[in-house]
């Protein structure tokens, strides 16, 4: 499962999710495209240090995606420097929490235009590019909250549901052309930005890491584990390859048994 040769742009990629799979498609050979918020300096500092560790180029770009625009120049800003775009993985995404009865416009409209506005200006810019290839992989990282809802989160489901819908209609725009477009939902996933909600479990209920994880995870996902962030990786680079020719247009959860039940 190689993909020397491939250009791959993964949103949001310099932590997290993110960063584990651009890790999961550099250590196959493919040239990545490094996307996030950090400054130039350090950005440049993360591109050195994937490129060094995977043999593999990779140049570190810093574009906000909350605007549209900046979608569009980002695709230009990667086919400049690489030539060519076989990858988009759309992973970038902010959450707030709220009451939707108290739920404020400004955080809905910063959360709509990041979950979901940004990946539909970016497939959009990418696809001509993946068609004179007759080659393209298009993963949207969207969420179990793309299959299911829960309360205070109002714009996120709302926003990853409509990645899910994205990505079926992508599915269908794209099927005879040798492009497939397919969504990951994770659930509870092992990332640095769970690690506040975790502590403040253990210190209330006065538990150890292992438990306090079993605790709020199991509120939700059967198998009260968190998943490694590198599954989430692996499943991607699984569906960049020839392997996963056949597969568009599905929404693969990744949640311990949680759109289950």
């Amino acid at each position: 499962m190689q993909l020397k040769g491939k250009v791959a742009l993964v949103t949001g990629s310099v932590q997290g999710i993110g960063r584990s799979i651009a890790d999961s498609l550099a250590a196959r050979g493919a040239t990545i495209a490094l996307h996030g918020l950090l400054d130039a300096a350090g950005g440049d500092a993360l591109g050195r240090e994937i490129a060094a560790l995977y043999g593999v180029e990779c140049e570190f770009f810093g574009h906000d995606l909350a605007r549209t625009s900046e979608a569009d120049a980002l695709v230009k800003a990667v086919l400049a420097r690489f030539g060519r775009l076989d990858i988009l993985v759309n992973n970038a995404g902010i959450q707030h929490t709220s009451p939707m009865a108290e739920f404020a416009q400004e955080k809905w409209d910063a959360i709509l235009a990041i979950n979901l506005t940004a990946p539909f200006a970016l497939m959009r810019a990418v696809l001509p590019a993946m068609r004179r290839e007759g080659f393209g992989r298009i993963i949207n990282i969207a969420s179990v909250h793309g299959l299911v809802a829960s309360i205070n989160k109002a714009a996120y489901v709302s926003a990853k549901h409509g990645l899910v819908g994205l990505t079926r209609v992508g599915a269908l725009e794209t099927a005879t052309e040798g492009i497939t477009v397919n969504a990951i939902c994770p659930g509870w996933t092992e990332t640095p930005l769970l690690e506040p909600q975790i502590a403040a479990r253990a210190q209330a209920k006065g538990l150890d890491r292992a438990a306090a994880v079993r605790d709020l995870v199991g509120e939700k996902q059967p198998n009260q584990t968190l998943a490694p962030a590198h599954n989430i990786g692996e499943l991607a680079a699984f569906l960049c390859s020839d392997a996963a020719a056949g597969i568009t247009g599905a929404a693969l959860p990744i949640d311990g048994g949680w759109t289950a039940q």
